[in-house]
């Protein structure tokens, strides 16, 4: 779990070493009509994070005990692929902030560590929830998915923050 826990932070501070020096403006500028700005992207990083939590801590409380495989979830990071973002973590319109957004980001992260420093990894890998691409994941592999698929949205945000200039 160490490893988990060093790539999501790892990965937040390289998000917001690609925020630093973007106004609130640019962050919420449009760029497309059908595409998210990159405040969106960062709002829907967050609403991804509490949705996992959240689901991870009901799933420990209330789902079963399953023998689960690893899942290939490394792979969150290839955008070849596209995967529509379920609607509960689908960014609003509304604009929004940086120093909003790291509160809210510094929130949920909060909450993700504690629940983890609260459970056992053993607790962890006997049970799941599914994954629209990846079918049922062990609620330990759901840590490096966060971290994975903020680097794909990293990605995303680099193409968009190219554009802006």
């Amino acid at each position: 779990m160490k490893e988990s826990i060093t790539l999501i932070e790892d990965t937040r501070k390289e998000l917001f070493d690609e925020l630093q020096n973007l106004s609130d403006e640019k962050l919420n500028q449009s760029l497309h009509p059908n595409r998210w700005t990159i405040m969106q992207v960062v709002d829907h990083l967050y609403l991804m994070e509490k949705a996992v939590t959240a689901s991870m801590i009901k799933t420990l409380e209330h789902g079963e005990t399953s023998m689960i495989d690893d899942k290939p979830v490394n792979l969150t990071v290839d955008r070849s692929r596209k995967v529509q973002a379920p609607s509960y973590v689908e960014p609003t319109d509304e604009k929004k902030t940086l120093d909003e957004m790291r509160e809210k980001l510094k929130n949920s992260r909060k909450d993700l560590l504690h629940f983890l420093t609260t459970t056992s990894e053993d607790e962890l890998k006997s049970k799941g929830n599914p994954h629209p691409v990846f079918g049922m994941v062990r609620l330990d592999q759901w840590v490096p998915f966060i971290g994975y698929h903020e680097k794909r949205h990293i990605d995303q945000i680099r193409e968009l923050k190219a554009e802006l200039s």
